[in-house]
């Protein structure tokens, strides 16, 4: 039988799991000190812990449940990675490096059910959700990569953007969420880790009522229903009005900005006045958002959507500058690889099946 991740505890929570076990809260502070400070991949390794503990540990947990399975790296350093889970499911996980460090995109489901009709992501309905430990682990991989580098970067940001949906995965989002930003463990700011959701609106409010401080995106990607329903299934039960009321009460909870996302697809949604209708549906609350306007990344198996031509990228950006809405042009990473989200994950399923 497979063991569950150490990595899915909490602080708390593996103080509590000792402490019920007759340890005392410094011995768990000292195991947590050894996988996220020393970042140790064998509990035996923790050389100041009883052997007794140790024993207990090994028993229960285990430290690696992830294997990678392929790796791919583009010329601007992005690299996008593969790995094989305990039961045989195959997950993405992407670096990428900017300026201001390194920042990794985490999976949250084995497959989407949210169903966007341009995305690669949905070519596979969800399996399961992804446990709190494996997600927390694609980033002690990331870092331990890092670690064998010469510069020793540490993992600066996180985006939960990659396969499904992270408010589908509601609980186990939120303990990753408290181990990373620990500052006893890899202590990542709060404020540099942005959560990504296609709109649940009830789990906006709910997540707006933990007061986790992390920032907030949303994928619109239409400013009517009409549209967005089109493109986007989840609408339907949740149409932009609701999702709007949602994110007014996030805003009037939390002095953040949120970010909205917009995928440009040729002739679908980056015209002028597709931009003008946008400016209106966020002209109440357009000083506390800007839009990230994404170059469409083409899937082999959606080739009914094309990516938008400079020119109307250039004006669909230009009508919301104009309208006073903070706007910027995504910079395009990993180009030279299997870009868009869940296109190796696809691609490596396909050869499998072939074989």
């Amino acid at each position: 039988m497979n063991k569950t991740s150490i990595y899915g505890l909490t602080l708390d929570q593996l103080i509590e799991w000792l402490h019920e076990r007759g340890h005392k809260k410094s011995r768990a502070l000292q195991v947590w000190n050894w996988l996220y400070r020393k970042r140790v991949t064998n509990f035996a390794d923790m050389t100041d812990i009883h052997e007794e503990c140790i024993q207990l540990l090994q028993e229960h947990y285990t430290i690696q449940t992830l294997t990678e399975h392929v790796k791919q790296e583009a010329a601007d350093g992005t690299m996008k990675f593969l790995f094989r889970l305990q039961d045989g499911n195959l997950i993405e996980t992407v670096m990428m490096r900017h300026k201001y460090g390194i920042s990794v995109c985490v999976t949250t489901q084995v497959g989407c059910n949210i169903g966007c009709s341009f995305c690669a992501s949905g070519l596979l309905a969800k399996s399961r959700d992804l446990s709190s430990g494996e997600i927390v682990e694609q980033i002690m991989n990331i870092q331990l990569h890092l670690d064998q580098l010469e510069q020793k970067d540490e993992v600066s940001h996180i985006v939960v953007m990659g396969i499904g949906e992270p408010f589908d995965n509601f609980t186990n989002l939120l303990d990753f969420l408290n181990v990373v930003i620990d500052h006893k463990g890899l202590a990542i700011a709060a404020r540099k880790i942005t959560v990504s959701t296609s709109g649940i609106v009830n789990k906006i409010y709910e997540f707006t009522d933990t007061k986790i401080p992390v920032n907030l995106a949303i994928s619109l990607h239409a400013p009517n229903n009409e549209l967005r329903t089109r493109i986007m299934k989840i609408n339907r039960a949740m149409p932009i009005e609701k999702l709007m009321e949602s994110l007014k009460y996030y805003l009037s909870k939390n002095n953040r900005r949120i970010t909205i996302e917009y995928i440009l697809l040729k002739d679908v949604n980056d015209t002028k006045e597709v931009a003008e209708e946008l400016a209106d549906l966020l002209h109440d609350i357009k000083d506390q958002l800007y839009v990230n306007l994404i170059p469409y990344n083409p899937v082999d198996e959606h080739s009914q959507y094309q990516r938008s031509e400079q020119v109307s990228v250039l004006s669909f950006y230009d009508t919301l500058k104009k309208r006073g809405v903070n706007c910027k042009i995504r910079q395009e990473h990993g180009t030279d690889i299997d870009a868009a989200c869940g296109q190796l994950r696809s691609k490596q399923m396909k050869k499998e099946k072939v074989r």
